[in-house]
């Protein structure tokens, strides 16, 4: 594997809110020399700009320093160097508050920042609320370099939080081919940690198929890094979840999209990925190779698109379809009498209801009506006065979850490209010292699609049941603005070779209704035995907008694997 000793790098936060012990546990559960924090997400990022707006010298995740302040003393005593990008919108405000935390508790740490990746004050995005390039490690292995303990960042790649101490920790160069692959299996390894407890069993699809209580509290993962770029991903003894083919496989795929996958440092080719069981709760992920990165950036905005508010009707019993079109009826005319109609309503009608039901909760179904428009006054008062004055006229039964409020604030989120050569990266070493990082200025190679390899043979005709797709195949599923993944793989080859000829794209749009009409793309990646599936303005206008039941595609996964088609029997 290598000459040099392997990284032990671990994840504490898959995002702003995850399990506060987390840094303790990875801390007191086993040796490491690198432990990261992913705390950023799109609709954080809006959050953050929220608390910028309020504060200007907010715009960081306060949780973090909540985290140290337990457990600052045992990374020091341990020789554990922490690296994450809680800074977000205001890593310098971050560091000053980790040096005045570490003051307080009389210890002594070196803590750098990286810098560069805020472009809102460039005038370049007007109207957004936040701008963020995504930049690669060089920032945290150069601040790891001049001797940092503790690195904060904004907006990095959630994968750099663990390519950048690697690349540090061996010295690997930033171009040649050897230098793209190691850092391609590194980039690999971030992302399988990056989510936290997603790689060591939690929203698994195949749960069910251990001991109850595995996935109770699973143990947040680890890689062992070599100074080839493979590694063995891996979670402290004694702890819960499961680290197996099945677990690595899933997060792989989660946020993904075609073999090749783009970053500022590399882009990897995840169709090259091997991964291998050495043993219990050890996967090798191996094999990995890379390209140069793409000429561009990825640039995350955020901008205010307007004001939301929901009411969700409850229709109970008999006639559920004549009671909503009751109420629709009787809310269309309250907004055409409004001062102003909101400019977008959206109805959705859940049939939780059964017939005969023996509670009332199940003889139920839930209608949800939502409005957007930038007036706050046309989906405040115009949509809480409407539905509330039909308490005593509307369908038998009438009540609502909740009464509507006053309306919120919602975000919308975008990506943009710029000229690498345009973003600033700076590390802000622990001396104060403002390191500007050189851009990298070798070959850029424009992203392509690969040509699809070539399938397995199709399996023997036999005999078939109908039966749920989620008895053969696991699926993970999320979301990218406005777009959806869902990644679905097969447990065996068997499995893969009716995988692989049946799950078309014109089988998933038949499968998933919700996604006729749009652009779906079928990514084929045989060394995983799966399929990545991209699903183009499934979600609008992303997370913050919440034009979707499932707003950020967790569920689309699981819809699918419920969906039931003719199985072979052999494979059941």
């Amino acid at each position: 594997m290598s000459a040099i000793r392997p990284l032990r790098t671990a994840n504490a936060s898959g995002f702003y809110g995850d399990r506060f012990d987390a840094m303790r546990e990875m801390l007191t559960g086993g040796p490491l020399d690198v432990l990261t924090g992913d705390y950023l997400a799109e609709l954080t990022m809006l959050i953050l700009g929220r608390d910028r707006l309020k504060d200007p010298g907010r715009g960081y995740a306060r949780t973090f320093l909540r985290q140290l302040e337990e457990c600052l003393g045992l990374a020091v005593e341990r020789g554990v160097k922490i690296v994450a990008n809680a800074g977000g919108l205001n890593p310098a405000g971050l560091a000053d508050s980790v040096r005045e935390l570490a003051d307080r508790l009389g210890l002594s740490v070196a803590v750098a920042h990286v810098e560069g990746d805020d472009l809102l004050a460039t005038g370049r995005f007007p109207g957004a609320l936040t701008a963020n390039a995504y930049l690669g490690g060089a920032g945290i292995t150069a601040a790891l370099g001049a001797g940092a303990d503790i690195v904060v960042t904004g907006r990095v790649t959630d994968a750099a939080l663990v390519s950048g101490p690697a690349a540090w920790h061996f010295g690997w160069a930033r171009e040649g081919q050897d230098a793209y692959d190691r850092l391609a299996g590194a980039v690999v390894a971030g992302h399988i940690l990056e989510c936290g407890t997603q790689a060591t069993g939690g929203n698994y699809a195949h749960f069910t198929a251990h001991d109850p209580g595995t996935f109770a509290r699973p143990g947040f993962p680890l890689a062992e890094i070599h100074e080839d770029g493979s590694a063995v991903i891996t979670k402290h003894p004694g702890t819960g979840g499961l680290v197996d083919l099945g677990t690595v496989t899933a997060q792989l795929l989660y946020e993904t999209g075609g073999a090749r996958y783009a970053g500022p440092d590399v882009t990897v080719r995840l169709d090259t990925v091997r991964l291998e069981q050495q043993g219990p709760d050890r996967v090798r992920v191996h094999g990995v190779r890379g390209e140069a990165p793409p000429p561009t950036l990825k640039v995350g905005l955020n901008r205010l698109g307007g004001f939301r508010n929901e009411v969700v009707f409850v229709l109970t019993g008999l006639d559920i379809d004549a009671k909503a079109d009751l109420v629709r009826q009787q809310m269309d005319d309250a907004f055409d009498r409004a001062t102003s109609r909101p400019a977008h309503v959206r109805w959705e009608l859940a049939r939780t209801d059964r017939p005969d039901a023996g509670t009332e909760e199940t003889a139920s179904a839930l209608l949800r009506l939502v409005v957007r428009d930038q007036d706050q006054n046309a989906v405040g008062r115009a949509l809480s006065g409407a539905a509330v004055e039909l308490a005593l006229g509307s369908y038998p039964g009438f009540h609502v979850t909740a009464p509507p409020g006053k309306g919120a604030p919602y975000g919308v989120f975008e990506a943009a490209y710029v000229e690498r050569g345009d973003v600033p990266h700076i590390a802000v070493l622990p001396d104060g010292q403002r390191l500007a990082l050189p851009p990298y200025d070798g070959p850029a190679q424009p992203l392509a699609p690969v040509d699809e390899p070539g399938l397995p043979d199709a399996p023997p005709a036999g005999p078939t049941r109908r039966a749920p797709l989620g008895l053969v195949a696991g699926a993970r599923s999320g979301d990218k603005g406005g777009d959806a993944n869902i990644g679905v793989w097969a447990r065996s080859d068997e499995g893969w070779r009716w995988l692989a000829h049946t799950l078309t794209v014109e089988r998933l749009r038949e499968l998933l209704p919700e996604t006729a009409g749009l652009t779906v793309t079928r990514h084929v990646l045989p060394n995983l035995r799966a399929l990545n599936f991209t699903v183009e303005g499934i979600l609008g206008e992303g997370v913050a907008a919440q034009a979707r039941f499932d707003p950020q595609a967790k569920g689309l996964g699981e819809w699918l694997r419920s969906r039931h088609l003719d199985i072979p029997e052999a494979l059941l």
